[in-house]
């Protein structure tokens, strides 16, 4: 068809319509009957049934109440208010249950002048005699029980008995009359709710052999009406699906002359676009962490805003790097460099940092939010350096085959800096060119303290700030308190050992003789603090950061510090 699609869903949509609206009528029809059925149920019978049980239940805590006067009339020693209060009880009852008949009576006359309710006049004209029947009967039981206390009262037994047994009589006759009731209202209700179902179950049957006729006839005439539609939406889904799946390859060809036809060109348009930007992003992505680029694009990242974050930044850079390229061509440098930035990089990266970028042969990358949790980038940041040490082993075995010789290979370590605290986040640079990056105090902490691993012989050392972020799972020495260059205040520095659940028992011991040291170094205790860190040598004998202290403490020995020095160590370089 060469129709528009709102045309043909209209002629669909019209016919449809038509046969909702004959099967509507009919099922008018068919339930009006049944609403009689209900309306009589709902309006009539069952509340006279539930006031009749109300005037049952009434008259049961009078026959209560008489019980217990006459059980209190027979002890040795009556109570008075007990008799009273009992009494007064029966009277209360009485009277509500003469007001519910008399309800009862109110809405039988109504249903009388009732004309738009197919009702069972016969069975509530007998129930218009039967409930005066039971008020009456109420009636006399009421004063059959007053005549019963006055007798008691009198005191003459034989006529006490006589009137006792005519209380009795009357009370049975009470429960004979509304028993009477109460089976009437029963059968009506149940014969009305019989006729219901019945009704019901007849329409329902009707309503369901018209409504698989009509919904034939829509099927029938919407395949119709549809045929022109299916082939080129089974198309753009086919189509959809294939970009779904990452194939931006697929182009809809859609031979009609409708809206579906605009929908596939402008299709084909997007997936040109999504062609065009996954490209851009391959391509970039090389240069810039792919998260930053995706945020670029959608315009997530303000081109010209920064904001203040708490992150965590990393340095790393590898020992001796200047000497080891002198004996290296300038391809097997570029290659060396590559494979080690490769390793690097996808620790990072699988740690959920950001590589924000390479400095010679150091790697300077970020945690923090939008790219990771604020309450986990310094522990994915210590994470991540964990697991570039432990890289490095199967790094140094690669060496070979990469510079193919097997003697005179270069010894390859790694020193990292890491820093936790606020920084300026945000699109840095030239009208020209720009780069998504971190500044601030903690970025020259974090450089610092990469550099400071070459006089404390360590391989991985972190601020106060990031020992703290960073919890328990992880294992930290204090090294030292350290003025670095560029900054005033002193920062508290740790030594990144490890996993807590996998530090052995001497690194663990020398952790904490250290510790030991470090306090009564602090406090110039000389010979304490040297003795404690030659037992940090007894149990690691190549720990240096105790022969460093070692050294200090001698020098000490020599030019005592003032009495006013807190034990800050002021950082030689930079």
């Amino acid at each position: 068809m060469r129709l528009p699609i709102s045309l043909k869903i209209f002629s669909i949509t019209t016919a449809l319509l038509v046969l909702m609206v004959a099967v509507t009528w009919v099922s008018v029809l068919n339930f009006r009957q049944l609403n009689n059925q209900v309306r009589a149920l709902a309006d009539y019978y069952l509340p006279l049934q539930q006031q009749v049980a109300s005037v049952e239940i009434l008259i049961r805590q009078q026959i209560v109440h008489m019980e217990r006067v006459l059980a209190g009339m027979d002890v040795a020693h009556p109570d008075p208010e007990f008799l009273a209060n009992e009494s007064n009880g029966f009277d209360m009852r009485g009277i509500n249950a003469d007001q519910i008949v008399d309800s009862s009576l109110r809405l039988l006359g109504e249903a009388e002048k009732e004309k738009g309710i197919d009702l069972d006049r016969v069975t509530l004209a007998v129930l218009g005699k039967q409930l005066p029947a039971i008020q009456t009967a109420r009636q006399h039981f009421h004063m059959a029980f007053r005549q019963h206390q006055i007798e008691a009262a009198e005191g003459t037994p034989r006529s006490e008995k006589i009137v006792r047994d005519a209380l009795l009589r009357e009370k049975d006759t009470v429960d004979i009359e509304i028993g009477k009731t109460i089976d009437l209202l029963n059968k009506l209700t149940q014969d009305t709710a019989t006729q219901a179902k019945a009704e019901e179950a007849r329409a329902t049957t009707l309503n369901w052999i018209i409504t698989a006729i009509a919904s034939a006839l829509g099927l029938i005439f919407a395949a119709v009406v549809t045929r022109s539609l299916v082939d080129p939406v089974k198309r753009l889904v086919t189509g959809t699906r294939a970009v779904e799946a990452g194939d931006l390859g697929v182009e809809i060809q859609v031979r009609t002359h409708d809206e579906i036809a605009t929908l596939a060109t402008s299709f084909n348009h997007m997936v040109g676009g999504l062609r065009e930007k996954e490209r851009i992003r391959e391509t970039f992505g090389q240069y810039v962490d792919p998260r930053i680029v995706k945020n670029l694009l959608e315009n997530r990242i303000g081109a010209d805003k920064g904001e203040s974050q708490v992150m965590t930044v990393f340095f790393s850079d590898l020992q001796g790097f200047t000497r080891l390229c002198e004996g290296l061509t300038p391809d097997a440098a570029v290659r060396f460099l590559n494979r080690y930035f490769s390793l690097m990089s996808e620790v990072v990266r699988s740690q959920q940092g950001i590589v924000d970028k390479y400095i010679g042969d150091s790697v300077m990358a970020f945690w923090g939010p939008p790219f990771t949790d604020a309450a986990d980038h310094a522990r994915l940041c210590c994470i991540a350096a964990l697991e570039q040490m432990g890289r490095m082993d199967a790094f140094r075995t690669g060496l070979p085959e990469l510079f193919g010789v097997r003697h005179g290979l270069p010894e390859v370590n790694v020193r990292m800096g890491i820093a936790s605290g606020d920084v300026t986040v945000g699109n840095i640079g030239s009208e020209t060119s720009r780069g998504y990056t971190v500044i601030g105090d903690t970025v020259n902490v974090a450089s610092r303290l990469e550099h400071a691993n070459k006089f404390y012989g360590t391989h991985i050392l972190v601020s106060e700030g990031t020992r703290r972020l960073a919890g328990d799972a992880l294992a930290f020495r204090e090294i030292d308190s350290l003025q670095v260059s560029g900054k005033q205040e002193p920062v508290r520095i740790f030594e990144l050992l490890g996993y807590s659940s996998a530090l052995s028992d001497a690194v663990r011991q020398l952790a904490q003789t250290y510790e030991t040291a470090l306090a009564r170094y602090r406090s110039q205790e000389w010979d304490a603090a040297e003795a404690a860190f030659r037992g940090c040598l007894l149990r690691v004998p190549e720990d240096r950061p105790s022969e460093v202290m070692l050294d200090r403490i001698a020098g000490f020995r020599q030019t005592p510090p003032g009495a006013d020095w807190d034990g800050v160590w002021v950082a030689p370089g930079k």
